[in-house]
């Protein structure tokens, strides 16, 4: 397989680079695409070194796959083209993602919906990577009415700039800043830009993308999103209503029989998810799991997972992985 990596320097192109060769994915050709400041700049890939080349000249080489972390602007006018000259397009950008002509995959939930005529096939944001990896299963057996989600998502979200404010915070080093705010010792509720109706893109996202991935509309979805001082990983805050009633060992059965989740759920142990643990994991860790008492058919939860890995690049590599075994 002929494979592209356009964004190769970013957090997620790194990352990628590293699944790639952690899954022993059958790479025949590497080729390695960034801004025009990165081209001739090398990277090793197993063992050996590859040079960056510019997204033109990665067109013409025809990759059978290539996968996108590059900004939306970079997706909306270069994916087609990709797509064009015969490959398939993975993109971790925000643009296809509520295209109705696009699929938007977790590979564990609807890969089944892929054919040879999806050209271009959106990654889904993060957050809702790994809320709906805990929620699917729940839905399947007791069908949400209402979702009420809280997320605390790490800096390495925003990208390098962010992570670089924030250690610059932490050593007392003036620099530049990402955010609006400090972020250390702080929480900003401010993911993504601000809309008119005083949410923003974040939460939209997380309100949205959920109903398309399971292809279903007879739920609702509203968030708060927050970004926290943490270098990597989300966590969730998440209450579920739903149609009909549980028992809570069923739910942490359906949850620990869910492929890519696992449960972290004993307080007599103080055991429960948190980021430092899910770094440099790819499943989505779940755990305070409790009816809420003040509604009936109610469930709170927590949801943790590494943003880069499960919530941006391991994804992308398992709709890749579907692709090659199923699809191609």
């Amino acid at each position: 397989m002929k494979v592209a990596v356009v964004g190769a320097t970013g957090m997620v192109g790194a990352v990628m680079l590293k699944l790639l060769e952690e899954r022993n994915f059958p790479v025949s050709k590497l080729i390695l695409v960034a801004s025009e400041r990165s081209v001739g700049k090398q990277i090793k890939f197993k063992g050996r070194k590859h040079s960056i080349i510019g997204i033109k000249e990665a067109v013409e080489m025809r990759a059978d796959i290539a996968i996108f972390s590059a900004g939306g602007e970079t997706s909306l006018l270069w994916a087609p083209k990709f797509a064009d000259a015969g490959s398939v397009v993975i993109d971790n950008s925000s643009v296809w993602r509520m295209d109705p002509t696009k699929k938007l995959i977790v590979p564990e939930i609807n890969a089944f919906e892929l054919t040879k005529k999806d050209t271009i096939i959106a990654n889904p944001n993060c957050s809702t990577i790994q809320l709906v990896m805990a929620l699917y299963p729940l839905h399947k057996a007791y069908q949400m009415k209402r979702v009420v989600v809280s997320t605390y998502q790490s800096v390495s979200g925003t990208g390098v700039k962010a992570v670089q404010q924030l250690e610059n915070e932490i050593k007392g080093v003036d620099g530049e800043m990402a955010y609006p705010y400090p972020i250390g010792r702080n929480a900003l509720p401010h993911c993504d830009v601000f809309l008119e109706n005083g949410y923003t893109k974040e939460e939209i996202k997380l309100a949205k993308e959920p109903q398309k991935i399971l292809n279903d509309n007879s739920f609702a979805i509203t968030a708060t999103a927050v970004r926290i001082p943490t270098a990597g990983g989300h966590s969730e805050s998440v209450n579920v209503q739903f149609e009909n009633d549980f028992e809570l060992n069923d739910v942490r059965a359906l949850l620990n029989q869910t492929s890519g989740v696992v449960v972290q759920d004993n307080v007599d142990t103080n055991t429960y998810p948190m980021p430092i643990y899910a770094n440099g994991k790819d499943d989505v860790f779940v755990g305070r799991i409790r009816r809420d008492e003040t509604l009936a058919k109610t469930l709170n939860m927590w949801i943790v997972a590494d943003n880069l890995r499960k919530g941006a690049a391991t994804n992308a590599i398992q709709i890749a992985e579907h692709l090659i075994a199923n699809v191609l």
